[in-house]
């Protein structure tokens, strides 16, 4: 588990794209996890990621994981499988995980003998219940068993997160749910530019996702916190909680992605693809390649790459099955605030 800490306000502030790793060790930030918090598994010298394209958004779901069809089941073993859509604000549905793309992962489950399964969520504002509800995800408890689970009302853990306005360590409750071992965990992410970091894809997902509003439903309060008070807390946070709190299985959509202002005002790229992996950190490398983002300009996942132990994000060492990137990348429009998402890389300037 990566450790980082809060000593020196001085040495947070000289975190840079090249010297990250190097400066969160040197924070020595106690652990959010607990001193025996696991660190995710090394990455294996190639890593495999599916892109499969087409016309029918469940269909390429299927298509995506099918090359990966022993080792998922392998993976999933007995454990109980929860699959974590993008819903942030359920009634702006271009910005919510699509219905048919998770009918895609469930028939794929289908196919593997899988049946215990729920879907699980905790949107930014709202109930997801009334969410899934509206997102049309209700038929899926007759047609394939699953349970509908409002994460807000799940047990929770508490971790740290930093907030950069006083670089001192804020409790946030997680999902208990998602960091149950005896869990495996699907990211039904999609392709979205996001207006604080960049790209929003898998790993962002799951773990803003985790994090639980308070019980008066106040909007974005544990949310909040993950979010670190600016772009230099976002992205270290993001960073640290991703060693334990990240999808055991990537699907990201991008039959219609989000352009703009992600990841709930932009606008729809039609690009009728989707990625599958059981490499996180790889599907969201070449989730960024198919957008036409600049790997190296997102924070949290720059800070991951280098961190050596959370998967693959070298293209040369990633396998893609299916056809090459290339012929389906775009060049997605990015947020505004681009140079303010990309501040992270250079020393923060205090008064």
């Amino acid at each position: 588990m990566t450790t980082g800490c809060f000593t020196s306000r001085r040495n947070f502030l000289k975190t840079t794209v090249a010297g990250a790793t190097a400066a969160a060790a040197a924070l020595r930030m106690p652990s959010a996890w607990g001193a025996d918090a696991p660190s995710a598994a090394p990455p294996s010298t190639i890593s495999r990621v599916s892109l499969a394209a087409g016309d029918d958004r469940a269909n390429i779901a299927f298509k995506a994981l099918e090359p990966f069809k022993k080792e998922i089941a392998v993976a999933i073993g007995r454990k109980r499988v929860i699959i974590k859509p993008n819903n942030v604000i359920p009634n702006r549905v271009l910005s919510a995980s699509h219905a048919d793309n998770l009918e895609g992962i469930l028939e794929f489950l289908r196919s593997i003998g899988k049946k215990d399964i729920a879907i699980a969520e905790s949107p930014a504002m709202g109930s997801a219940l009334d969410g899934f509800e509206s997102l049309g995800y209700n038929k899926f408890v007759a047609q394939y068993g699953v349970k509908l689970v409002d994460l807000d009302k799940d047990d929770f853990q508490v971790v740290q997160c930093i907030d950069q306005k006083d670089f001192q360590p804020h409790p946030c409750r997680m999902a208990k749910t998602m960091l149950d071992p005896n869990n495996f965990i699907i990211s039904a992410a999609k392709l979205k530019t996001h207006d604080l970091v960049g790209i929003t894809l898998s790993l962002k997902n799951v773990v803003v996702g985790s994090a639980l509003k308070d019980a008066a439903n106040r909007p974005m309060s544990g949310k909040r916190v993950t979010h670190g008070g600016g772009t230099y807390g976002i992205n270290y946070n993001l960073f640290a909680l991703s060693a334990k709190l990240h999808p055991h299985l990537a699907v990201i959509d991008g039959y219609e992605g989000m352009e703009g202002t992600g990841p709930v005002n932009g606008t729809p790229i039609a690009q009728k693809v989707c990625v599958a992996s059981l490499d996180w950190l790889a599907a969201d490398r070449v989730g960024a390649e198919l957008m036409g983002v600049d790997f190296s300009k997102i924070g949290y996942l720059s800070f991951c790459a280098q961190a050596g132990d959370r998967g693959q994000s070298d293209l040369s060492k990633i396998e893609v099955l299916g056809p090459p990137i290339k012929d389906h990348a775009k060049t997605y429009q990015l947020p505004k605030q681009w140079d303010q998402i990309t501040s992270w890389q250079k020393p923060m300037m205090v008064g």
